[in-house]
């Protein structure tokens, strides 16, 4: 079948209310929102290759403090009306590391008989110092525990080109 642009929604049940937190080992994820707007620009900036690498896709070139404000302020739209949702984490000394998001699937990778399955699109992304540091990792194993018991999803799809290993693997 020819899922050209198409996009599943995410479903949630009636009343369903979004964790707004996370909280694993030294890290702390929060929603994402306009208040994050130095850090995330900053981040993005310094780790471009790193995002494309790992993530893919976005972004294609330096982001400014204008076009990233917008893009925070949509994610805020989005995560109130339960469309997607998307957090910034930081270490528990407050220091930016990266960010996450749960996307309709379709959305981020196109549609195929394969994807069609799964009910929520996972990615996320690190700067360059935190994969250093081995915040990929950590920030990849804290997402699929929470995934698993704060959200009614199934299946979810963990969408980032670069995806960590089985836990102690190099």
């Amino acid at each position: 079948m020819d899922y050209t642009g198409l996009t599943k929604s995410l479903d949630l049940p009636p009343g369903f209310v979004p964790p707004r937190a996370l909280t694993y080992e030294d890290i702390r994820a929060s929603t994402l929102t306009r208040d994050d707007l130095d850090d995330d620009v900053r981040g993005i900036n310094a780790s471009l290759e790193l995002i494309r690498r790992t993530r893919g896709g976005w972004p294609t070139a330096p982001v400014t403090v204008e076009e990233n404000y917008v893009d925070l302020v949509w994610h805020e739209l989005e995560f109130r009306e339960g469309y997607s949702f998307a957090y910034v984490v930081r270490r528990d000394d407050g220091r930016y590391l990266g960010c996450f998001y749960l996307y309709p699937v379709g959305r981020r990778v196109p549609l195929t008989d394969e994807l069609i399955r799964h009910d929520v699109d996972v990615s996320w992304w690190v700067t360059t110092e935190a994969y250093e540091l081995g915040f990929y990792r950590k920030v990849y194993d804290a997402l699929t525990r929470w995934v698993e018991a704060e959200f009614p999803f199934e299946d979810p799809y963990y969408s980032n080109a670069e995806l960590p290993g089985p836990q102690g693997a190099s």
